[in-house]
């Protein structure tokens, strides 16, 4: 076994392509966090494989923030980018979402996650500082929107592609297999706190790496996973 890296933070992001939420330990199930993408807003009359209401359909979606309540069973709520709170089933928030973008909307619920690939995601901060420089944008590894961000032993950009087709232990307990790069997309133009896309970004991606940036994996064993943790190369 070798030691990769060490984890910076951890994120979830409960509802697709709203902002994110820094975790202080990560559950990680076989299905991936809890409660990563256990809502999506879908366009209901796209006929695309990939209908979700995303920042490519309305950039400032971004800006909306999902809070939980402190109650025994916590409930889900969105603060608007004007600071209003909306509970995330009700109709007002999903109408605001349509009257900004003309978009038709419905509410999806998927306790095990609505992925484009798969579950788990990781990117370390030596490939974002790198698109950073290539780009000549901030270094934001927010605008990744990965659950992992990773400072790599070797400090190599993109030296996290070589994990494909191995395992790598976080932690004490979590494995994750870890299966291809991450195909990178308009999303990453646009910042974590919304506003205008960023083109130079994704232009940068495809020059340097294939328009990939990551790598995805699948959870072997779950576990919880903390700032500080271990990365480690298991074969």
């Amino acid at each position: 076994m070798t030691q990769v890296g060490r984890i910076t933070s951890a994120w979830r992001y409960p509802i697709k392509s709203m902002a994110g939420e820094p975790l202080e330990a990560a559950t990680v199930t076989l299905q991936g966090l809890a409660a990563d993408r256990m809502y999506a807003f879908v366009q209901a009359e796209s006929r695309s494989p990939f209908p979700w209401f995303t920042g490519r359909e309305h950039h400032e979606i971004l800006r909306y923030q999902p809070t939980w309540s402190d109650d025994e069973r916590p409930a889900l709520s969105v603060r608007a980018p004007n600071g209003a709170e909306h509970p995330v089933t009700s109709d007002e928030l999903r109408h605001e979402l349509e009257q900004a973008s003309g978009v038709p909307l419905f509410l999806l619920p998927n306790y095990r996650g609505s992925f484009d690939v798969a579950a788990i995601s990781l990117i370390s901060h030596a490939t974002v500082d790198r698109i950073a420089e290539a780009s000549d944008t901030p270094s934001e590894p927010g605008r990744f929107r990965m659950n992992f961000i990773v400072e790599t032993e070797d400090g190599i950009p993109f030296g996290e592609d070589a994990w494909v087709g191995h395992t790598i232990r976080i932690g004490d307990s979590v494995r994750v297999a870890v299966t291809q790069r991450d195909p990178r997309c308009a999303m990453v133009t646009i910042a974590p706190h919304g506003g205008d896309p960023l083109t130079p970004v994704l232009t940068a991606i495809a020059e340097l790496n294939d328009a990939k940036a990551g790598i995805y994996g699948s959870v072997l064993t779950p576990g919880e996973v903390r700032a500080g943790d271990l990365v480690v190369l298991e074969d």
